[in-house]
């Protein structure tokens, strides 16, 4: 079953989107922070023996416009799925969250509860607040983006997903060039900044106790970017969530267990 790739136009910005139609059950899928479609490249041929699969390249990241118009908000972002969804004639879907995709379709489903079937959120981004104003307002220096660039360029690609990754045997050359492809664009990192000036923070415990839509939360035990403890509050807080905790796995649990997790999601939206 072929991977479709196109691009599409949706709130004003050039979409890049990866997708697998046919008749099942709409699933899509939102990468995190500094990531792509790529990180679904082992799961989306799993998810498609079971859901026509749709997945996205945020605006700023991967192959999508990185656009001086667009709010980089999470309820933005979360805007922007939905009407993705519009655009390929889908009304209500599994959502999938990786990371900071984790936070976008939380929003999704706080926002607009009736586009969401149910939620899936794989090491989740959880409890970070706004940046302070006083890095809001330097950010508007002209230095700015050289500071950005050197951040994110301090360590290089292969160090980044050691550090991501629980078993590093699995790093390959096809990897560390995506996940290095973005870093070349000088619009990739303006995009960054918007996403600092923007992000509103992640949901509070209020707004999460609020959600009630059946929620499994997949983790790699090793994660060292988001640590467990996040995913086992997010479990407390979501009233109708499933935690499960796999061993030997980091945050990238995409590349480390793509047939594990696609085991569980099967499992849980059949229920």
């Amino acid at each position: 079953m072929k991977v479709q790739k196109e691009t599409v136009q949706v709130m004003n910005v050039d979409l890049y989107c990866e997708h697998v139609f046919n008749e099942k059950p709409p699933i899509v899928l939102i990468h995190g922070f500094l990531s792509s479609t790529y990180t679904f490249n082992k799961v989306i041929p799993l998810l498609a023996e079971y859901f026509s699969v749709l997945a996205i390249d945020l605006p700023g990241f991967g192959r999508s416009e990185k656009s001086k118009k667009f709010r980089y908000s999470f309820e933005n972002y979360a805007k922007l799925v939905t009407h993705c969804m519009d655009h390929f004639n889908i009304d209500q879907a599994f959502l999938v969250g990786h990371s900071m995709g984790g936070q976008i379709v939380l929003n999704v489903a706080k926002n607009y509860p009736e586009r969401v079937r149910k939620l899936v959120l794989l090491n989740s981004s959880g409890y970070l607040k706004r940046a302070n104003r006083l890095f809001i307002w330097c950010s508007y220096l002209p230095f700015f983006p050289i500071y950005v660039h050197h951040h994110v360029n301090k360590h290089d690609v292969r160090q980044e997903l050691e550090n991501v990754l629980y078993d590093h045997s699995l790093i390959t050359d096809q990897m560390i060039t995506e996940y290095k492809r973005p870093l070349s664009d000088k619009l990739f990192y303006h995009s960054l900044i918007r996403l600092l000036r923007h992000r509103e923070g992640d949901l509070s415990s209020k707004d999460l106790q609020l959600i009630d839509h059946p929620s499994l939360i997949l983790w790699g035990k090793e994660d060292q970017v988001v640590s467990l403890r996040v995913g086992k509050r997010l479990h407390q807080e979501l009233k109708s969530s499933q935690l499960v905790v796999f061993e030997q796995a980091g945050h990238l649990i995409t590349e480390e267990k793509p047939m594990e997790i696609t085991r569980h999601i099967v499992v849980f939206t059949n229920r």
